[in-house]
């Protein structure tokens, strides 16, 4: 039989051997556009906190207010004594902002997409997915007890094909909104028009579009003119737009109660902090009423792609926050990347598994409290790194 941890530690060598070995950063500093790490500033350029909300002053007031009428811990599950009026009324407040029957919360997007998954689903049916979706959602579809087929990226009328050749079970097709490592996105009309004609069950992971797109902050479904209630299952995480922490499902009254009947992600586990879930209605607080972020954060998408476009740097085709530089090779993405946390920038070489083979890529993300100044700086120091002046 052969050692298990000499087997680890070969493992281990061939990431570093490939380059695809991974470290945590250990950051001194609130969640910001500028961070402190190892004793030095660094812009950051790699953080999902699209609208700046992650160290906002109310919700950080928010919270506290949490802590002192429901303290730090919820101490049960939500089926047993750990649901609180907290969760209840942002549940409430998030489906009456979304125009759904129901809204239920999770402790993460992961564990939102495996219960969702894992609970309604059966061996005779089937799940579709776009060959892009995140991780969780392809872990989730893996876990389930239905069969499981993969569709090319954005490519409808392969999806349609695959559907086609399924005769039995229920139809499940899920997708991401916005993908996270291209920052492209779904056609959701297309989507809710597949699903209509072939009585699929649809499913949305909107992790980087809710907060984000649409004038008011309700996601893409909102973007490309969609309600929300044409959508089976929508799912949005609370950790990226929202500053926060967790996640939530929204549909019908039916769906919502079938999944705390069956999710085996939201029954076995102990309920997020009600604290959190204050700090999450006032998340949504500011979503609703401060509209400038959104306005702002594309501004400085479109200012990114015209600093690009003068400087002849092929970006990925994305219009979000989202703005992937494709480099290929892992060695020089990761190379890339280390250049530019020499030069005080902080960003991340995003390589396989994350992402297929040779299309390992430097992933920037903007947020609203970047300044045009700040973009100047990071394509200052990209023209550095890659031309080597």
């Amino acid at each position: 039989m052969p050692d298990f941890k000499q087997n680890i530690i070969q493992r281990i060598n061939h990431q570093q051997k490939q380059g695809l070995y991974r470290q945590r950063k250990i950051i001194d500093s609130a969640q910001s556009v500028r961070v402190q790490f190892e004793g030095k500033d660094f812009l950051n350029f790699s953080s999902n906190d699209y609208l700046g909300l992650a160290n906002h002053p109310k919700l950080k007031e928010a919270f506290k207010k949490g802590i002192d009428l429901y303290g730090c811990g919820s101490g049960a599950s939500h089926l047993m004594s750990g649901h609180t009026q907290a969760h209840h009324e942002f549940e409430e407040h998030m489906a009456e902002f979304l125009g759904v029957e129901a809204v239920l919360l999770y402790s993460s997007g992961y564990m939102a997409n495996l219960g969702v998954m894992n609970s309604i689903l059966t061996k005779s049916d089937t799940i579709f997915q776009d060959k892009l979706n995140h991780a969780s959602l392809i872990d989730a579809g893996l876990s389930a007890q239905a069969n499981m087929k993969r569709y090319s990226h954005l490519d409808y009328q392969h999806l349609k094909t695959l559907i086609d050749k399924t005769q039995s079970g229920y139809r499940f097709c899920v997708t991401d909104a916005v993908f996270s490592m291209d920052g492209d996105c779904a056609d959701l009309t297309t989507l809710t028009k597949l699903a209509r004609k072939y009585q699929s069950i649809l499913m949305i992971d909107d992790a980087h579009g809710f907060g984000v797109l649409g004038e008011k902050g309700k996601g893409l479904p909102e973007l490309q003119n969609i309600q929300h209630k044409a959508i089976d299952c929508y799912m949005a995480t609370c950790g990226k737009a929202m500053g926060v922490a967790g996640a939530f499902i929204a549909g019908s009254n039916d769906f919502i109660d079938a999944l705390i009947q069956f999710s085996r992600t939201y029954t076995y586990t102990t309920a997020m902090p009600a604290a959190q879930a204050v700090a999450l209605s006032g998340s949504l607080t500011l979503i609703k009423e401060e509209s400038w972020r959104r306005k702002h954060l594309q501004e400085l998408i479109t200012y990114f792609k015209q600093c690009a476009e003068q400087i002849n740097l092929k970006l990925m085709p994305s219009d979000t926050a989202i703005q992937p530089i494709l480099i290929g090779d892992t060695n020089q993405a990761v190379h890339l990347a280390e250049d530019l946390y020499q030069k005080g920038v902080l960003v991340t070489a995003v390589r396989p598994p994350t992402v297929p083979k040779n299309t390992s890529r430097i992933r920037i993300t903007l947020s609203t409290e970047h300044k045009k100044s700040d973009i100047d700086y990071l394509f200052e120091c990209l023209m550095k790194s890659l031309y080597k002046t």
